[in-house]
């Protein structure tokens, strides 16, 4: 599960090009890992290997809610609205289209919450785990994404992975030469 969040957060940081960024996405994925495991001890449900597997799939659903708010409050921010306004902007912009993915998975793991027959406990086992933490990731999330976007990004404002990095990529002044050149 370590590996998997480390995993992650390296993705984003190159993504992002920045150490301090993602850990406004990594950062607001415990709120769905306790939803999850909330909604085993509630039904009476171990954490096993299906649980486990529930957590590793709860991490990319959540994580890609989180990443859909932080991705457009960095594209605004880029356009030259303060952290704050990327931040709200990017939550009310959002918001929607998490939400119809995200209980439209919550409903396609009822069945497995309820199901009978052999198998059943591990099917109830991995609905359980991973509907708990999406129903709290996404509620929750909506709300502390873009606060955790606003410390994160207000700490890396200005900031560069190198001291003398261009602004411009080396691709895009090549075509500007060109560009200029014809």
């Amino acid at each position: 599960f370590l590996i998997v969040l480390i995993f992650v957060y390296f993705v984003l940081a190159a993504q992002y090009e920045s150490f301090i960024i993602p850990l406004a996405v990594v950062l607001s994925l415990p709120v769905g890992v306790f939803g999850s495991f909330l909604l085993l001890q509630i039904m009476g449900l171990q954490n096993d290997i299906y649980a486990q597997i529930g957590l590793i799939m709860l991490v990319g659903l959540l994580g890609k809610n989180a990443v859909l708010i932080v991705e457009f409050a960095v594209q605004k921010h880029h356009e030259g609205l303060s952290i704050l306004d990327a931040a709200i902007e990017g939550s009310k912009v959002r918001f929607r289209p998490i939400l119809m993915t995200s209980f439209a998975f919550i409903a396609g793991l009822i069945p497995l919450m309820v199901a009978t027959g052999a198998g059943a406990i591990g099917n109830r086992t991995l609905g359980s785990a991973a509907l708990g933490g999406m129903l709290f990731g996404t509620i929750f999330g909506v709300i502390i994404v873009p606060g955790l976007y606003f410390i994160f990004g207000s700490m890396a404002e200005g900031r560069k992975l190198i001291n003398v990095e261009e602004d411009n990529s080396l691709s895009q002044v090549f075509v500007e030469q060109m560009h200029n050149f014809s």
